[in-house]
């Protein structure tokens, strides 16, 4: 879902995305003129995360032409841009956008959607008091939820939100709302991911549990790569737990090639940590310390996530048995400073949780007493005794839920994992989404302007895709650029970075190549899906692409200068005849068929 996604991305630079997002090529299946302004609204939010580019699009000319809007259209045209806001990273304002809507728009399903996208963004911005409160409201308002999709979006969060409040009851019961309230294009694997992952924050799961297969095999159905491995390595966990590092070990063993596939960072930091766990209860310290050293080696400074937790955790109880003392105290500190930063993070939203339940019973009592003001002065006399034993009894809950909060903490942090996952992948193709390749080319600009090291940067663009949807549908487009997908990684080295830009256009980052290596593989990719052809009805359908580069030796390591004269290049390589690769401006001369 579209929410799930901005959970996870807070630290990306978003406003950057937006600018490069407009270097992608106009699409022309929109009129200038907007004749039904209701259903153009309704196609752009369809597209927000299919084709955000194209949402964006459509956004500035609802804008800038200014059509009549009705009352209703009006906020729905506020609740996107509130989205999009979002989108972008600016949480402040996207919540006071938000609460606008729901507080006047006056349209039902509006206020629900509005509420469910701010009870993400108050649970991103760790505002768990306010968030906890927002959830105890839409739980009263659900019965009175009727779409389907709204009901569908507004369940997820609240089973999220109460998983993550140790409500382990609540968020299965969400869960299990969301089967019998299933939209249209939706099935049973969210829904299942859900319990199965409240299962495990509250210990419920074991080996034998019968929740986690039946996820495994919805998702499975559902071709959801990125769930799948998740949900296997909550059961390569299990394992661990309940005494089996052999079955772990076995199980990571299996899906070691769909998560090297994925290239998930995440689940290869769990992959691999769980693999150090199994080794090390096996007494193979060896095996056991390479694996973790791999995840220390895949993190990044200033990580704090519970694989690398219980990686220097491992690594401690390794150089402690080994007789390091000095290693085994630096592997500890490092150990303990992330489980007291985790661990404070979960007492804050225990802390929340049950403060606004605290605080809805004082209202009920409240309420109770005004009821019976002309009431009998010994009764109230009982009920001011009843309502002061309540707060304590739940001062005391209150205190025990501080003093457990840190077994609270490894679901906690698998609940955040989860949050990323989506951010990173295109579901069709399985290369990087817009948003991660940006963030990764720009990351690695960075990294070879600092020691002086090359690469190209190359844009490719799907000659006469259109003409395929058109002739063949949309279907057979899919298939189309799986192929093409296909054939360029077989062309890339593991170093190099792939990504699908929007539509039929994909990037691709060289990594270490000058100009003329970067010509020779932009050609040797071309010609690969030239080659390739897809099967429909018996006839072939023939591919061909048009391809853009720009290097750093001649353009520089900005990331919005390479994009444009990459962007340029392919332009050109369209002008003149398509199927051939065009370099930037400064570069040398095209290779074309």
């Amino acid at each position: 879902m579209s929410n799930v996604r901005r959970l996870s991305s807070r630290i990306w630079p978003w406003s950057a995305l937006l600018i490069v997002a407009f270097c992608v090529l106009v699409q022309p299946a929109f009129a200038s003129t907007i004749a039904d302004p209701g259903r153009f609204l309704d196609q752009a939010e369809n597209l927000r995360t299919s084709d955000h580019p194209r949402f964006v699009q459509m956004l500035a000319q609802i804008h800038r032409e200014g059509p009549q809007l009705t009352p209703a259209e009006q906020w729905h045209l506020r609740y996107l841009d509130a989205w999009e806001t979002m989108y972008e990273g600016n949480y402040t304002k996207s919540a006071t956008q938000l609460r606008e809507v729901i507080d006047h728009s006056g349209v039902p399903v509006l206020a629900t959607k509005a509420s469910a996208l701010l009870l993400s963004n108050l649970s991103i911005n760790r505002h768990y008091k306010e968030a906890f409160e927002l959830a105890n409201r839409l739980t009263r308002e659900l019965p009175e939820v009727r779409d389907a999709e709204a009901r569908f979006t507004l369940l997820y969060f609240l089973s999220m939100t109460m998983t993550s409040a140790g409500q382990t009851d609540l968020a299965i019961q969400y869960a299990r709302m969301m089967e019998s309230a299933l939209p249209a294009g939706e099935t049973l694997c969210k829904p299942l991911h859900l319990q199965v992952d409240a299962l495990e924050y509250g210990k419920r799961l074991n080996s034998a549990s019968h929740e986690l297969q039946d996820a495994i095999a919805a998702c499975v159905a559902a071709r959801q790569p990125v769930l799948i491995n998740s949900l296997q390595l909550i059961q390569a966990h299990v394992y661990l737990r309940d005494g089996q590092p052999r079955a772990a070990l076995a199980l990571l063993g299996r899906i070691a090639h769909d998560i090297q596939h994925s290239g998930y960072q995440p689940h290869m930091l769990w992959w691999q940590m769980n693999r150090a766990m199994a080794y090390a209860k096996l007494g193979n310290d060896s095996e056991a310390k390479k694996a973790a050293l791999a995840v220390l080696a895949m993190s990044r400074p200033g990580d704090k996530n519970g694989a690398l937790r219980d990686t220097y955790k491992v690594l401690y109880q390794i150089e402690k048995n080994q007789g390091h003392a000095a290693a085994a105290l630096d592997y500890y500190e490092k150990y303990a400073a992330l489980d007291k930063a985790n661990l404070d993070d979960v007492s804050a939203r225990a802390m929340a949780y049950e403060t606004v339940q605290q605080h809805v019973l004082v209202q009920k009592l409240e309420t109770e007493q005004l009821n019976q003001q002309n009431a009998a002065l010994r009764m109230q006399q009982k009920l001011d005794a009843k309502a002061a034993e309540t707060n304590r009894l739940y001062l005391a809950l209150l205190l025990m839920a501080l003093v457990f909060a840190g077994l609270w903490m490894f679901r906690i942090k698998r609940s955040q994992l989860r949050f990323k996952k989506l951010s990173h992948l295109d579901g069709l193709t399985t290369v990087f989404n817009r948003q991660h390749f940006m963030g990764e080319v720009e990351r690695t600009l960075h990294l070879l302007e600092k020691r002086a090291g090359t690469a190209c940067l190359v844009f490719i663009d799907l000659d006469h895709f259109k003409r395929i949807n058109d002739t063949h549908g949309h279907a057979m487009g899919d298939e189309v650029l799986r192929q093409v997908v296909v054939a360029g990684r077989q062309q890339l080295r593991p170093a190099d970075l792939f990504g699908r830009l929007g539509g039929e256009e994909f990037g691709i980052l060289l990594v270490g190549c000058s100009h003329e290596q970067g010509m020779a593989i932009a050609d040797r990719i071309r010609c690969a899906i030239e080659a390739t052809t897809v099967e429909c009805e018996g006839a072939a359908i023939a591919i061909s692409t048009s391809v853009g580069l720009a290097c750093t030796g001649a353009h520089g390591y900005d990331l919005r200068r390479l994009c444009r004269e990459a962007d340029s290049a392919l332009y050109r390589a369209k002008r003149g005849g398509r199927n051939r690769v065009e370099a930037g401006a400064e570069d040398s001369m095209p290779i074309a068929i």
